[in-house]
């Protein structure tokens, strides 16, 4: 693998590898994502054998011009291009009736796809220099904590991807909001930093969330949306501030490690992380703190519950399952 500058040789390169059929790091404001053209299916699929993700598993696929979507869409609603206009490109996910000749290897066997437009000034020159849709989820094991830096993709995949343009740090942070466009009602099926008011100020209804559909509902498969995901290595635990400072204080022998949004009690003795106070900053920092915390070697992380107000529902949505896929070292 290298890491390389954006440079515009090396943007060059990078989409004559994918229309070569190889893979791609690529930086979005959200994190870092694994490309690979969307309409070459032995592509798609190295991308399923470098994450070790499921096939059923379906992708995104990122444009660089809302004009695009009519050639990967099969009709487009009105709400769609309205929330084209005032999001992309940005951390928001449309699920649309797919095109028919987009494949089913993208969609997992679905008939809807999800496409976005990054807002990041690298994903935005790779995709108009290639010229295609890049199907890009994101740049780590499937399951894993995901990546926010060109380093963390070089430490999760290696020589899996040939070339990683270094975008620096991505400034959202967590995965973009997926909405379902593909049905009578919108539906929020993943959290993101694009919230439900912001959607509803735009198309005149406010979006339905996953946990507001009937149990047995029809629900389109999306990334992220399995109850464990974004997991470290080390067992970790979701704890509200008191539970957390008695956990640890307590220790029973073990070493442990910390994030929180409270200072550090002067007689701990272990790695204790601080997060920041607006949901914001705690987002864009949550996936390199839960890395450095995971290499830290400690027995247990031990993350603060996160306020229950709905800035921060999509971090709690990353820690919950994050808790729920921790401590399984041998998972991909």
């Amino acid at each position: 693998m290298a890491i390389s500058d954006p440079t515009a040789e090396a943007i060059a390169r990078a989409a004559d590898l994918l229309r070569a059929g190889g893979l791609v790091g690529m930086p979005t404001e959200t994190v870092y994502g694994l490309a690979a053209d969307a309409a070459n299916d032995v592509a798609v699929a190295d991308i399923f054998r470098a994450k070790g993700r499921p096939v059923d598993h379906p992708l995104i696929v990122h444009l660089g011009d809302a004009e695009l979507l009519p050639a990967w869409a099969e009709w487009v609603p009105k709400e769609a291009i309205a929330l084209a206009r005032a999001f992309w490109p940005g951390p928001l996910t449309m699920i649309l009736p797919k095109a028919a000749d987009v494949s089913e290897l993208v969609t997992g066997g679905q008939t809807t796809v999800g496409l976005r437009m990054p807002d990041h000034p690298v994903a935005l020159a790779l995709l108009r220099a290639f010229g295609g849709g890049l199907a890009a989820p994101s740049a780590n094991r499937f399951g894993r904590i995901s990546p926010t830096t060109a380093a963390h993709v070089e430490s999760e995949l290696g020589d899996a991807v040939p070339i990683v343009l270094d975008g620096g740090d991505c400034q959202v942070g967590i995965e973009s909001t997926i909405l379902d466009l593909s049905g009578a009602s919108p539906v929020v099926l993943r959290p993101g930093a694009i919230s439900a008011d912001a959607i509803a100020a735009v198309i005149g209804r406010r979006p339905m969330q996953r946990e507001d559909l009937d149990a047995g509902a029809d629900v389109v498969r999306v990334s992220g949306a399995l109850p464990a995901h974004y997991a470290p290595v080390t067992a970790m635990q979701l704890l509200p501030l008191s539970d957390l400072m008695a956990a640890a204080a307590a220790g029973h022998g073990e070493r442990v490690a910390v994030l929180a949004r409270a200072p550090m009690p002067a007689d701990f003795d272990g790695i204790w992380l601080r997060g920041p106070h607006s949901a914001d900053a705690f987002a864009r920092a949550l996936y390199a703190d839960l890395r450095a915390l995971d290499a830290a070697g400690c027995a247990r992380i031990l993350v603060e519950t996160p306020p229950p107000d709905e800035a921060w529902r999509a971090i709690r949505d990353r820690l919950e399952r994050a808790a729920r896929g921790a401590g399984a070292r041998d998972s991909t």
